[in-house]
């Protein structure tokens, strides 16, 4: 029998030898991995600390970037998706100092797309201060969703911080008696508040203005100082376009060069022999047009189409395409005293769209005279009351009563 030391077992030197050789081998991997992980992750907090220099910004120097953006952006997605970027900005971008800043681009909706998450937004910029969107939601509130109540507060809102644009606004309603009966009409604060937004430079506040002092509409009569406020209404639109355009071939000053009726430009400065870009419609305005004409409801000669609910009530829109506005009650807008095809929600909306479209198209309809002879087109209480629009031929066009 061998022994223990024979042939048959192994040699216990060499196989300590290769035990050691091994652990030697596992340590040494183990150690490179850990080290290879601690470099690689020490490299990628440096490239996260290099790459967040917006974590290292304070919140007040990005809020004063955020409202110049706010003020300056020209489409409302240019905010919004710096929205969506992170969290923070998320949360800054919404913040009612940079709001209250929204210029009207970032303001303007299209009807088409309108939801309560729009809704919602415009009355967020408005609770934080946005004039413009306090006007715009009241606007859209008063003859879109015929919320009277809460349309004419925001447009007093605007107004009271001299909105412009709101003062001619709750002086058309005013004038209309728009949202209540033909009994809630008040001439003489139409003519204030007119002439609050004429003060403050609104031109089509100084335009209508002027024919009421023409016509005594509201006011006791003034045809020199109406006239007087008129031709101040034109060279204010002069220097409004010199100002916003610099004097270039799209100014023609040779009246030989106007060309009446055509759509493109707004020849009321044909006074002073010039041609001039029509002005930019305000986003207001844009959103009721466009409403309702989804609506279905007709802004130029169907004067007897349904109204905005399809109820067949005979509610108009005004027959100037710039303005927008809807009737609130039947006959509440006054119609052209020589066919009575077009109506219109205040003489500044009319001596607009006379210049540039309907003084081509005017002329006596049978209709309209039948209707008239029958005193059945004009409202009986008025007694034939009639406003109207001195044209540069000193020509009377008028407007009656519906």
């Amino acid at each position: 029998m061998r022994t223990r030391s024979g042939v048959c077992y192994q040699n216990l030197e060499q196989r300590k030898t290769e035990i050691k050789r091994k652990m030697r081998k596992r340590i040494s991997s183990n150690n490179y991995n850990y080290y290879t992980y601690n470099q690689e992750e020490e490299i990628c907090c440096k490239r996260r600390k290099r790459i967040d220099y917006l974590d290292e910004l304070p919140d007040d120097i990005v809020l004063s970037i955020l409202c110049k953006l706010s003020s300056t952006v020209n489409t409302p997605s240019d905010l919004f998706n710096l929205v969506l970027t992170c969290k923070r900005l998320n949360n800054l971008a919404l913040n009612p100092l940079v709001l209250s800043k929204a210029s009207p681009k970032l303001l303007t909706v299209k009807a088409k797309n309108w939801s309560e998450s729009s809704h919602r937004f415009l009355k967020q910029c408005s609770d934080s201060g946005n004039i413009e969107a306090t006007y715009t939601l009241g606007m859209i509130r008063f003859y879109c969703l015929e919320n009277r109540g809460s349309g004419a507060s925001l447009m007093a809102k605007a107004a009271m911080n001299s909105y412009a644009p709101a003062l001619y606004s709750l002086a058309v309603i005013q004038f209309n008696g728009s949202g209540g009966t033909k009994t809630d009409k008040d001439l003489r604060a139409g003519v204030a508040l007119c002439a609050r937004a004429a003060f403050l430079g609104h031109i089509d506040a100084l335009r209508e203005l002027g024919h009421c002092l023409q016509d005594g509409y509201g006011v006791r009569q003034n045809v020199t100082e109406g006239r007087r406020f008129l031709i101040h209404a034109n060279a204010r639109e002069v220097a409004a376009v010199l100002y916003s355009h610099p004097p270039s071939s799209s100014i023609l000053f040779h009246a030989q060069q106007l060309k009446h009726g055509n759509g493109v430009s707004c020849p009321l400065l044909s006074d002073f022999g010039c041609n001039v870009p029509p002005p930019e419609v305000h986003i207001a305005n844009r959103f009721l047009t466009e409403w309702f004409e989804i609506k279905g409801t007709s802004n130029v000669d169907d004067v007897e189409e349904a109204g905005p609910d399809g109820d067949g009530l005979g509610l108009r829109l005004c027959s100037h395409a710039g303005c927008g506005r809807p009737e609130t009650r039947k006959h509440e807008f006054r119609r052209c005293s020589v066919c009575g095809a077009v109506n219109y929600c205040s003489r500044a909306c009319q001596a607009l769209d006379w210049k540039l479209r309907h003084k081509a198209n005017c002329a006596p309809t049978q209709e309209f005279i039948a209707v008239d002879a029958h005193g059945n087109g004009v409202d009986g209480d008025v007694g034939g009351d009639v406003a109207g629009v001195v044209d540069d031929d000193d020509e009377d066009v008028m407007m009656v009563e519906s």
